[in-house]
């Protein structure tokens, strides 16, 4: 594929760059909680404002039903982005782009406003695309920098790159480069680190990655449904019942390594009471909300030898304190891992969001990634829509 490398000497001076961002950040009203999207978006936007480009930047946040919702609007998004880049991001509808100036930068409103920017249409997805296509003109470029969404199959992802010169972003560069070494020649021992909640969400990746790494270790919501494949009563805690058979199975692997100890609460709040307990000893009615310091234990001596971690997911609900622990220790070992030689990569909005929120120096991991889905999906060894279209 094409990279920004490339655009970049070929020139954009006076031209038109059409940039797909991933710019879906965690908003509590409108006060952005987490801008790691947003500061891995400002290089490739940068590098074109500088070189001389206009610069019109399409993103979504969370998902619009049907139409403009204000509690969506990327207005606090272009606030900030203003702030980091140095300069003024307007936002614009996307039937009202401006007149603009060489360097000039806009965000064009949630994309995602639009419902054919989703449509599962062709034609509709390929109207929006001739939109945007006529706001670059006809000198104008396509620059694939949303790592977030390259997985769907999107007008502002997949159709705009169908009828533009297309690029990669330097964003979505270093993303493949580093999936790649994941997946060619990962240096082993190579350790994968699974949380989140839903054994469903993350079983065809485990499927993918079990004859690839020498140890899985499971946390978060998830875990339960293989300790209930094990026969232990998990209480109260989030149960995939259906998913048992398929847990009972990938545990055959002996590959797979789950929690000993867990932290319970008898509701789900921050004030309930709250004990740690043997994962054989789990009280009827209480639920599972983090893993316990022994299990901390055994997965940091798991990781300690490790030469290759990707971590997905967090190992409990890192957001109340009183079930961050689990989180901040296992995350701290794979720091510790890192710093003693290993590769490292977090993947998923959700780990990035908690490397933040519980202070640990992002900069203790080789790599973090901006797209959890999309990343998943590279592993399994799917097709990414997004990627694909710039291979073309």
């Amino acid at each position: 594929m094409k990279t920004l490398d490339d655009l970049l000497d070929e020139g954009v001076e006076g031209r038109t760059v059409l940039v797909r961002s991933d710019l879906n950040v965690p908003l509590d009203g409108d006060r952005i909680t987490d801008d790691g999207r947003i500061r891995a978006s400002v290089p490739t936007i940068s590098e074109l404002s500088g070189a001389g480009a206009i610069v019109v930047i399409t993103a979504h946040l969370g998902r619009p039903k049907g139409g403009p919702d204000p509690a969506l609007s990327l207005a606090p998004v272009a606030s900030r982005l203003s702030e980091l880049l140095g300069a003024p991001v307007k936002l614009v509808p996307l039937d009202a782009v401006p007149n603009m100036a060489a360097g000039d930068v806009v965000l064009v409103e949630n994309i995602r406003f639009d419902p054919r920017e989703t449509s599962k249409d062709d034609d509709e997805r390929a109207g929006l695309a001739d939109e945007l296509v006529a706001i670059a003109g006809d000198d104008g470029a396509f620059v694939s920098d949303g790592f977030g969404v390259v997985h769907r199959k999107q007008a502002s992802v997949y159709d705009v790159a169908q009828d533009l010169p297309s690029y990669a972003g330097g964003l979505v560069q270093a993303e493949v480069e580093v999936l790649r070494r994941l997946t060619e020649d990962p240096a082993r021992p190579y350790s994968v680190v699974l949380g989140g909640s839903k054994v469903s969400d993350k079983l065809a990746v485990i499927e993918a990655l079990l004859p690839r790494v020498d140890s899985l270790l499971v946390g978060g919501g998830m875990c339960f449904t293989f300790l209930a494949a094990q026969g232990y009563g998990v209480g109260a805690s989030l149960l995939e019942s259906d998913q048992i058979g398929n847990a009972r199975k990938l545990l055959e692997s002996g590959k797979i390594l789950l929690p000993v100890d867990v932290v319970v609460a008898d509701r789900f709040a921050a004030d309930g009471q709250v004990r740690t307990v043997a994962v054989d000893a789990i009280p009827d009615g209480w639920l599972g909300l983090d893993v316990g310091p022994d299990t901390v234990a055994a997965f940091g001596e798991a990781l300690s030898g490790a030469r290759t971690v990707f971590w997905n997911g967090p190992m409990g609900v890192f957001e109340m304190a009183p079930f961050a622990k689990g989180t901040r220790g296992v995350a701290q070992a794979i720091v510790d891992a890192t710093a003693a030689g290993a590769f490292s990569v977090v993947g998923g909005g959700d780990s990035a969001a908690a490397v933040r929120a519980l202070g640990l120096p992002e900069d203790g991991f080789s790599h973090i990634s901006t797209g959890g889905g999309a990343s998943l999906e590279y592993l399994e060894g799917k097709a990414l829509p997004g990627l694909s279209v710039l291979d073309r």
